[in-house]
């Protein structure tokens, strides 16, 4: 059993925040999206940029969406199976480095991005996203296990804070590299990989392995039987139930913000010069992560006066405010501060969502498996959000896709409305 507190195996469980999160920034938000863009695109068609793949021409944007919702479905047909098997077989940590290895290799291999064919380099791309969000649910059913539950806002704030510095620490190195020489801007896959799997090491070393043994042969049939186990006893938590539906609907827009919002940046923001795009989008991408830190512990505090569902609602309801606000700025300078509040509406709300799901868990070690709904809820999300907003880029235009992230937000803002404040005591089936 896991000592629940230990301020060593906390702070060794933050750093993987530390490790992965330059994953999110350099490959899904700052310098891959550019490096894509000046790749992949053939030519432009009324200022939209194009891609001839598989002797079809796409919007340049709406593929990358595309391929961004593939990754996400294969990511919701194997994880929930798998964490049964890491329940069942207590196999988290080796399911953790697993994914862990496939992303970080993943993302060193995008250096190769310009010398393959598109469609490899939009294999890495999946993986990279696999490897990620895969690693994601073991290390999220951590947090019930390492923490108490009144740490865990603080604990999950912790780990996103880390995640945001780590990620902004790497992302300016690859900035003053490609200043001295842009040529070496595939050079930051590399070193995307090295420091995801390098510090992931501080997190493997602490994290005990599994305990318990089963003689089982078939770990698929059991881990099977495990996740139905899960559902069963899911099912009878009208709290857990109801907050999870919210979380699905406002994930559709949290996470397609997150994916899209260089691309947006760069098509509808008026710049100067090509070489002040790229460098004023890292610079509002900087200010993102670091605002976020912020926000991540400010909404901590805020759930401990205010609790973590009045808090949630408060966050959505300023998302309803950006989408709109995001409808008519054209400015760099509005473009700057609608990321500073971006910034800090998005370090709250990850943080947020992640802690108040583990909180209202029932007492189980069965997390990896209780976690796979939470991430299956996050990840179907991000699949029908990029799909939305990828079809009405292609058949309309990327403000009218922003505006439709505002449907989510609205929706999930009432269905938060509707989570109990407390759960009858929950007595598990078994």
């Amino acid at each position: 059993m896991l000592n629940r507190g230990n301020r060593k195996l906390i702070r060794a469980w933050t750093f993987y925040d530390w490790a992965n999160s330059v994953h999110s920034l350099v490959i899904t938000t700052a310098i891959f999206p550019l490096h894509y863009s000046a790749i992949a695109v053939s030519r432009q068609v009324n200022g939209e940029k194009m891609v001839n793949f598989i002797g079809h021409e796409f919007n340049a944007t709406s593929l990358i969406n595309y391929t961004g919702s593939l990754a996400f479905i294969i990511i919701c047909l194997v994880l929930p199976i798998l964490t049964g098997i890491a329940d069942y077989t207590d196999s988290k940590k080796k399911f953790l480095k697993f994914f862990c290895y496939l992303g970080a290799a993943s993302c060193a291999g995008l250096y190769f991005f310009e010398y393959v064919p598109l469609g490899v380099g939009l294999l890495l791309y999946i993986l990279g996203l696999v490897g990620f969000w895969g690693s994601v649910v073991f290390y999220n059913s951590y947090l019930p296990l390492i923490a108490k539950p009144e740490e865990h806002d603080r604990v999950s704030a912790r780990g996103y804070t880390m995640g945001y510095l780590g990620s902004v620490i790497l992302l300016l190195s690859c900035i003053l590299m490609m200043i001295y020489d842009p040529e070496l801007r595939p050079w930051s896959f590399v070193l995307t990989g090295i420091w995801w799997a390098g510090f992931a090491q501080i997190t493997f070393r602490q994290l005990p392995n599994g305990e318990r043994k089963y003689d089982g042969k078939s770990n698929l049939l059991q881990g099977y039987k495990e996740l139905r186990y899960v559902w069963r006893n899911m099912k009878k938590t009208r709290r857990l139930k109801r907050y999870l539906l919210a979380f699905f609907v406002y994930s559709m827009g949290v996470q397609t913000v997150m994916l899209v919002a260089v691309f947006f940046g760069e098509e509808e923001i008026l710049w100067e010069s090509e070489t002040s795009k790229s460098l004023s989008l890292m610079v509002s991408v900087l200010i993102i992560q670091l605002i976020a830190a912020l926000g991540a512990y400010i909404m901590a505090w805020f759930s401990s006066k205010y609790g973590n569902i009045r808090t949630l609602i408060l966050a959505n309801a300023l998302w309803v405010i950006i989408c709109i606000l995001a409808v008519f700025i054209s400015l760099p300078i509005h473009f700057y501060l609608l990321a500073i509040l971006v910034g800090f509406v998005m370090g709250g709300i990850q943080s947020m969502s992640r802690s108040t799901y583990a909180k209202f868990l029932p007492e189980t070690r069965d997390t990896a498996s209780f976690f796979s709904f939470f991430d299956v809820a996050e990840k179907l999300g991000i699949v029908f959000g990029l799909f939305i907003f990828g079809f009405l880029e292609e058949w309309g235009n990327m403000r009218l896709s922003v505006l439709s992230l505002l449907v989510f937000f609205a929706i999930g803002l009432l269905l938060l409305f509707r989570v109990p404040r407390e759960e009858v005591e929950l007595q598990l089936d078994h």
